[in-house]
């Protein structure tokens, strides 16, 4: 009798209290990403989420170079998606990742982007036609800092016209500043990566191909940092990217697959 008077009291709290467990925030992923990924991290996450209820991923958006800075410095992210590959070995070079714990998840193409209206003939000329007296302000990112900027003055050097469009450049900190740029009017062209040349915001301009003889597509990768507060989580998230679902998402938004 006093084993069933137990349980009859026991039994109601252990139901009150299993909701209030079911509740509990989960794991959080904190994840510093290239800002060329912004238009398809959002997919991205959402579907990573839904195959694990409670984990929730929290996204920082920026310029590579300025997250590896960061990452010296001791900020507490869990993964480090990079817009290229030097950025994550210098991540391991300095002791905060495992090169086992690197993966390439896509290839990144760049792209000059014109407003609605205009007529710089770069689809008859190529980057020439960006010397023209018309064109007065191009902008890319921040070549020491975004490796899409540093893909824009190669591209532009190999057309031979890096020293007259010099000048004229305006940088951004990211790629996601030299979009803002281009969709605010304060600037006639911008060097982007095909990403963000699909937002909504940029959708009624037009993406010419910077053509791979001048610059080849940018294999982009990411690294799980040794700070991960769950390794195993992180290291789930990049198979998640490389996996069927995150590679039919990174092709939605135009990116190269390796």
């Amino acid at each position: 009798m006093i084993r069933r008077s137990l349980l009859a009291v026991a039994l109601p709290a252990l139901l009150a209290a299993a909701p209030a467990r079911a509740q509990a925030p989960g794991a959080t992923l904190t994840v510093a990403a290239a800002a060329n990924l912004k238009t398809a991290a959002e997919e991205l996450r959402q579907a990573f989420e839904a195959e694990r209820p409670g984990v929730r991923v929290a996204l920082t958006f920026g310029a590579s170079g300025a997250f590896f800075a960061q990452l010296r410095n001791g900020a507490p992210f869990d993964v480090f998606l990079s817009a290229d590959r030097d950025y994550p070995a210098k991540v391991i070079a300095a002791g905060l990742a495992d090169a086992a714990d690197e993966k390439v998840y896509a290839l990144g193409r760049l792209v000059v982007w014109l407003p609605p209206g205009s007529t710089v003939p770069l689809e008859q000329r190529g980057l020439a036609a960006l010397a023209d007296p018309g064109v007065r302000r191009i902008a890319i990112a921040n070549p020491a800092l975004a490796p899409f900027g540093r893909a824009a003055e190669q591209a532009l050097r190999a057309a031979g016209v890096w020293d007259a469009v010099r000048p004229r450049l305006v940088l951004g900190t990211s790629v996601g500043q030299a979009a803002q740029f281009a969709s605010t009017g304060a600037a006639d062209v911008a060097f982007l990566p095909s990403s963000l040349a699909l937002g909504k915001e940029l959708a009624a301009g037009r993406a010419v191909p910077v053509p791979e003889a001048l610059v080849p597509g940018i294999a982009q990768s990411g690294v799980v940092l040794r700070t991960a507060r769950d390794p195993a989580l992180a290291r789930a998230f990049l198979a998640f990217l490389t996996g069927p679902k995150g590679r039919a998402v990174l092709a939605k938004y135009g990116y190269g697959l390796p």
